[in-house]
């Protein structure tokens, strides 16, 4: 049981990366300078920015930064269920 858990937090990790990925290329069109290279520790920065963006432009959070809030919490959400069902063995 614990392995569906595990197998649902890679997918929901897969789902952030690709909406991360997706904020990169909406601000990257904006003019936004996005770097490559330290891309894992900004991507915070380029999600504020994101936000930022699409709250000027239509006076509320555009849909990826909710796909990029909810993917990550369910990688966590499914990660930890799957450890404490490895934990106690169900």
């Amino acid at each position: 049981m614990s392995t569906l858990f595990f197998i649902l937090a890679l997918i929901s990790v897969a789902w952030g990366i690709a909406t991360s990925i997706m904020i990169t290329s909406f601000l990257s069109k904006r003019g936004i300078k996005i770097n490559y290279l330290l891309f894992r520790l900004l991507i915070f920065k380029y999600v504020r920015q994101y936000r930022k963006i699409t709250m000027e432009e239509t006076g509320k959070p555009g849909p990826l930064f909710y796909s990029f809030i909810t993917a990550w919490n369910l990688a966590l959400l499914f990660a930890i269920v799957g450890i404490i069902l490895k934990i106690t063995n169900l």
